[in-house]
């Protein structure tokens, strides 16, 4: 009896280690950009907010397929298909284009009304336009940066504290029915689905740091001249012979 305890305690202590040593699962990759021509007339800084704006318009491509899947109904209002309706907001975003549901409004006026109850367009593809669009516009209404561009620090922190009250807004409102401005998140006892949250969170964050880094920037410009400056003449080898 002794014996097989014995036995049974060390195949679980295998099998422990076992799993302890397992090659984890794929995770994915870090994905690069492609070096470009363009590439020689940016700044470090102008770099990282290319990125971190294509990243975000990426982000609410995501959000306004995963949000049309969730509320189909506004899709077709104005398409043939889901497929179709991403496809001309994209569009309308890219191309810099007024969207014709929000009787020309743009930036933070085109949120608000997009996040009415009263609302009857589709309001999937306003809040996706007017979201992309305040946020262009903090950018200076650029969504590429070279050297001759500058960025404003406060615009961008004040562009993620827009998408905090979007979100709850969208979540906390309710129209004529009684029913919440746009499904996302579930909370059930089925499950929890929590990816439009950590989705919006992606865009909040790399805000916020872009507004930090923007303001380092300016900071460290005269940090670095006092370094340069003193180091100069610290910092020199002495002649030996």
């Amino acid at each position: 009896m002794e014996g097989s305890r014995r036995a049974c305690w060390l195949l679980c202590l295998c099998a422990a280690l076992a799993g302890c040593t397992a090659t984890p699962a794929p995770r994915g990759e870090v994905k690069g950009v492609s070096t470009s021509g363009k590439e020689m007339g940016q700044s470090d800084t102008n770099r990282i907010a290319t990125i971190a704006m294509r990243d975000n318009l990426d982000s609410l491509y995501l959000l306004m397929d995963k949000l049309y899947r969730r509320n189909p109904a506004e899709w077709k209002k104005t398409a043939a298909s889901r497929e179709d309706a991403v496809k001309r907001v994209r569009n309308a975003i890219e191309q810099r284009q007024a969207w014709a549901g929000l009787q020309g409004q743009r930036d933070i006026k085109a949120l608000s009304l997009a996040l009415t109850p009263d609302f009857s367009g589709d309001r999937v593809a306003a809040f996706i336009y007017a979201s992309s669009d305040m946020i262009i516009t903090a950018h200076d209404g650029k969504m590429e940066f070279f050297l001759i561009d500058s960025l404003d620090a406060q615009h961008l922190y004040n562009a993620a504290r827009n998408i905090e009250i979007a979100i709850w807004l969208m979540g906390s409102r309710r129209d004529a029915t009684g029913r919440v401005l746009l499904l996302s998140d579930d909370i059930s006892e089925s499950g929890r689905n929590l990816s439009f949250e950590r989705e919006f969170g992606k865009i909040i964050g790399r805000l916020d740091l872009l507004a930090e880094f923007v303001t380092e920037k300016y900071r460290r410009v005269g940090i670095n001249y006092v370094q340069n400056l003193f180091g100069g003449s610290l910092l020199q080898f002495l002649p030996v012979r």
